[in-house]
């Protein structure tokens, strides 16, 4: 057989791989559209069973006063975003626990990736810090936030302070791990081309240490959430804690609930924006396991 035949059947052969491999991809797309909407259709369902179970317990089981029920809950909601809540429009709770959030989180995951990282790459420095680090992390959050109350007075100061702890320490420790799984060899070699500390770290380490990193923003937010709410808790005059706590000195129970699923609301829409900025800004990493059984 001539090599232009033999040429000729291999051409064949690469043509037909390809043309299967093609014809296979609409199939995965639908097969992963089906296990999405089952996935969906299971979920909805769960809920729906849920909170029908929750209802009908309340109506003839359970004291609702204590327990509440959807239909309640759902009153309230619909009472707030339509006549406002008794601190004013429940836009402006949102507001202002959304800002103390969001402030708290800039400023906690900055500091957490820069001391994480810092301390991950001076293990001298690491050594010295270890028993402080350790010491501030075990101190109860509720203690912080009081004392914040005392430093930083009722305003918006004192929440961000104690959201800005709980996300410092969520970070901190996932940029220190992330510092420290970094190859060696990819260090060594860096240095051997001549690149400076400055540029490794740029270069290398920050790269390496970014899945680490983005893992500890998912939940660093809820954290966020849960100092302003704190601190609110503990004192504000606005704010979404503030409607929690005056909602459980008047026994609603079905404020409480209410104030919960709008925080909880808050803190799914932060979750999905940070997966879609994790996965903008990490296009360049093969696909996961995970990755793959989320599409």
């Amino acid at each position: 057989m001539s090599g232009e035949h033999l040429s000729t059947v291999d051409d064949g052969a690469v043509v037909m791989a390809a043309e299967q491999r093609d014809a296979g991809v609409p199939d995965l797309v639908a097969r992963r559209r089906r296990r999405r909407g089952a996935v969906w259709a299971v979920r909805l369902a769960a809920v729906v069973v849920w909170l029908v179970g929750w209802q009908l317990t309340a109506t003839y089981w359970i004291d609702p006063f204590y327990y509440s029920k959807p239909t309640a809950i759902w009153s309230r909601l619909v009472g707030w975003f339509s006549h406002g809540t008794a601190f004013g429009s429940i836009w402006t709770q949102i507001a202002v626990t959304l800002q103390e959030a969001v402030f708290g989180f800039a400023i906690g995951a900055v500091a957490g990736v820069v001391l994480g990282i810092v301390l991950g790459r001076a293990r001298f420095l690491a050594e010295v810090a270890a028993p402080f680090i350790k010491a501030a992390n075990a101190v109860p959050r509720i203690v912080l936030a009081s004392l914040f109350i005392i430093w930083f007075g009722l305003g918006m100061s004192s929440k961000v302070a104690t959201a800005m702890v709980l996300v410092f320490f969520a970070v901190f420790f996932n940029a220190f791990q992330g510092a420290r799984e970094v190859d060696r060899n990819l260090v060594d070699n860096a240095r051997i081309l001549g690149a400076s500390r400055i540029a490794v770290l740029r270069t290398i380490v920050v790269p390496s240490a970014t899945s680490w990193i983005f893992a500890s923003l998912h939940s660093a937010f809820g954290f966020a959430l849960i100092g302003a709410v704190v601190g609110e808790f503990t004192g504000a005059d606005k704010g979404l804690g503030l409607l929690i706590n005056n909602a459980q000195g008047t026994f609603d129970s079905a404020g409480i609930y209410a104030g919960m699923i709008v925080v909880t609301v808050l803190a799914l829409v932060a979750e999905w924006l940070i997966s879609t900025a994790e996965k903008r800004l990490l296009r360049w990493r093969p696909p996961t396991a995970s990755a793959e059984l989320q599409t």
